[in-house]
């Protein structure tokens, strides 16, 4: 997607043919001004048994990433942590009446937002999708929400599936689910708009390219997004995890995970 000098691509894949992608990807550009938000979202793959809602995890990633594209465009004046607040209630409201929305496997995402407009950048980062930030200058920071990486690794039944004892509880890490007080948990921020050339949100299965895999660092990965797009990255991923036969890096991890990229060069 062109708009002027704005460059924006996205791309993403299902781990499996088979299984619905539970990651979401969007971007909203409004008529007016140069302004634009975009949206990536990560569902969180419930176990197996009964989790309390009649709804997918894809039903609820369309329905929350719908809410903050929407939101965050048609209501500037409001924080990304307030856009975040909304529409987590405005989806958990859409299904409360025939789902147990205090079960702690309802449906949940890991959250990655920014907004831009003449003079500013804002972003917001819940659960492990990465942000990347790139300078005039070149240089790459990293926007992570580190709370699941520092959780015991006891703690967690398996290497994707978090335990209900420190899944949004105080010791352990927070997605965005039915609660919408979890917005105030976001890592957030904001850049005057001169001071950032490219942003890049990752969920954590195109992220393993990085921190899985250790094909590159950071800026690495914003060289090859802007060489040759988010496609390409999410191929090198699958190709990768193919060719891990021994489980070297993916280890106890899924072979495929589901994989979602957005490049936007502002």
């Amino acid at each position: 997607m062109q708009t002027g000098r704005m460059r924006i691509e996205l791309a993403t894949a299902p781990g499996t043919p088979a299984h619905p992608n539970e990651d979401y990807a969007s971007v909203a550009l409004p008529a007016f001004g140069r302004g634009g938000a975009l949206v990536l979202l990560d569902g969180v793959t419930p176990p197996r048994d009964a989790y309390g809602c009649l709804h997918s995890v894809p039903w609820f990633t369309a329905r929350l990433g719908g809410a903050l594209g929407e939101l965050s465009v048609s209501r500037p004046e409001l924080a990304l942590t307030d856009v975040l607040h909304k529409a987590i209630l405005r989806t958990a409201d859409a299904h409360r009446a025939t789902c147990d929305l205090s079960h702690p496997r309802t449906p949940q995402a890991t959250v990655v937002l920014v907004r831009w407009d003449d003079e500013r950048v804002e972003h917001l980062v819940l659960s492990d999708s990465v942000l990347l930030v790139t300078a005039p200058d070149g240089r790459v920071e990293p926007v992570l929400d580190g709370r699941l990486a520092h959780v015991p690794r006891a703690s967690l039944a398996s290497d994707a599936i978090a335990d209900a004892t420190v899944r949004n509880k105080e010791g352990g890490f927070f997605t965005a689910a039915a609660d919408p007080e979890v917005a105030a948990r976001a890592v957030t921020g904001t850049r005057p708009r001169t001071e950032v050339q490219s942003v890049a949100a990752l969920t954590d299965g195109a992220a393993r390219w990085v921190e899985k895999f250790r094909e590159g660092d950071w800026p690495d990965c914003v060289a090859l997004l802007r060489k040759e797009g988010p496609q390409a990255l999410v191929d090198r991923v699958r190709a990768l995890e193919s060719a891990d036969t021994e489980r070297v890096f993916l280890r106890r991890s899924k072979t495929h995970d589901d994989a979602a990229v957005i490049y936007a060069e502002l």
